[in-house]
């Protein structure tokens, strides 16, 4: 299945695919990338394309403009009124299934985030990618309670599964705003670079992701995120099984053989 080059569903998203890896691009810069209905009914679908294709390896999340992502739209929050509550149910359902769905691609998600990352929409989904690499001059800031909401698109698990419960209390009570440097030492962003290197940095990346054992890195994001409900015992029984069936693909004869020749190894997937 080829994916399309064009804009996605209404425009708020673009994406297109090269090479393995699939480009999911957040399209709204003059309103810093703020998740409206449109935008998130958007990313939801490019995302489903993404699940629906085999030929993606990788996938990268970025935001046009100086912004990753602002988070919700907070004008259009505002012009609702007395209505508020019943677009900020259907704000969140949307959220909710572009987060779950980025979460459960079997493929690595990796997030380029320059400029502000903030409430759900950008905070949330850094904390919901599996890597995240940052422009030395980004900044997160979860906000939520700063206007009077409760965190979403998961945060309030992925968080503390990346910072620790003391940590994400105080990350989701206070608000600081942080630097790169900052994320990166309390784990939410894997890698900090140079403004200008970012989304080379962050290609980089997915390239060498995409051209490694898709099965073997499916399975390492399901085990992972089973992890975090089950038993270790139960962990032990999920990895000896998932390890058993890898066992018999033709990657895991290929990561073999490549060990043993001393020569890159060519994954196919199967």
């Amino acid at each position: 299945m080829s994916l399309p080059t064009e804009p996605v569903g209404d425009g708020n998203v673009l994406l297109s695919h090269q090479d393995g890896i699939a480009h999911i691009r957040l399209n709204r810069p003059n309103d810093a990338n703020g998740m409206n209905n449109g935008l998130l009914r958007d990313l939801y679908q490019a995302i489903m394309i993404c699940h629906g294709s085999e030929d993606v390896r990788a996938v990268l999340l970025t935001g046009a403009g100086k912004n990753f992502c602002a988070g919700g739209d907070i004008k259009e929050f505002a012009s609702k009124g007395e209505k508020l509550p019943a677009h900020i149910r259907t704000a969140t359902a949307l959220l909710q299934d572009a987060a779950q769905a980025l979460m459960r691609l079997d493929a690595p998600v990796i997030a380029a985030i320059q400029g502000y990352a903030t409430g759900g929409g950008g905070f949330g989904m850094a904390c919901a990618v599996d890597l995240v690499v940052a422009a030395e001059s980004a900044k997160f800031l979860a906000g939520a309670t700063k206007v009077g909401m409760s965190p979403d698109a998961g945060t309030t698990t992925t968080l503390p599964a990346l910072v620790g419960h003391r940590k994400a209390m105080e990350i989701l009570l206070t608000n600081p705003t942080m630097t790169a440097a900052e994320a990166k030492d309390l784990g939410i962003v894997n890698r900090v670079v140079p403004d200008a290197d970012l989304l080379d940095a962050a290609m980089a990346l997915a390239t060498e992701l995409a051209s490694g054992p898709p099965l073997a890195q499916a399975a390492v994001k399901r085990l992972l995120r089973q992890g975090k409900a089950l038993p270790v015992e139960a962990c032990f029984t999920e990895e000896a099984r998932n390890v058993a069936e890898l066992s018999g693909t033709a990657d895991a004869r290929e990561g073999l053989a490549s060990m043993i020749e001393r020569r890159p190894a060519t994954f196919t997937g199967r």
